[in-house]
């Protein structure tokens, strides 16, 4: 059997909501993409604050960091691929520490992971995006709408409860107190 950390590693997306853009929430390791999305689902999806899921392969995510494009252009010189397709283009702009989303800026059509770098600066770079993810779109594993109750159901009627409501550090500091 294999160990867990030889499986593939999967780049985790996250709607809260319907109409707010999917952000990177962490990733998950498994032998394929619909075990990646349950996987995603029990790490990811504890809260009721989730409406739809997506998974992508690490490896098939070219990305750049803004600092990277300027000091070596290299990159560029990757020939194409063939026939154009659909990737999906995913920036990271805020430079906080606790805000690390990548979140999905939108589609564009290129032959290669270079010309959807090339293109995606050009069309993205409005918002001055510090880190650039794209891939092809047909690699985005979404989780089936159909599915939504199944998934995300059982978070929906727990309650979410912060630490502190469990009072665990005063039980115990009371159970020290009367031994």
């Amino acid at each position: 059997m294999r160990n867990n950390s030889d499986w593939p590693r999967y780049e985790v997306f996250q709607q809260d909501r319907a109409k707010r853009p999917f952000q990177n929430v962490g990733s998950v390791h498994a032998p394929d993409a619909e075990m990646a999305l349950l996987n995603a689902r029990n790490v990811f999806v504890r809260r009721p604050q989730c409406h739809a899921l997506w998974v992508v392969p690490a490896d098939a995510i070219f990305m750049k960091t803004a600092e990277e494009l300027t000091l070596d252009d290299s990159w560029q010189q990757a020939e194409s691929a063939g026939q154009p397709e659909p990737y999906a283009v995913f920036t990271r702009t805020s430079r906080r520490r606790t805000m690390t989303h990548v979140e999905y800026a939108g589609e564009i059509e290129a032959d290669s992971p270079t010309a959807a770098m090339k293109l995606a600066l050009s069309q993205f770079s409005d918002s001055d995006p510090f880190v650039w993810w794209v891939c092809p779109a047909r690699l985005v594993h979404k989780a089936d709408e159909n599915d939504s109750d199944t998934l995300f159901g059982p978070a929906q009627d727990k309650k979410f409860r912060m630490p502190n409501e469990y009072r665990t550090v005063f039980t115990m500091q009371k159970m020290k107190r009367e031994t």
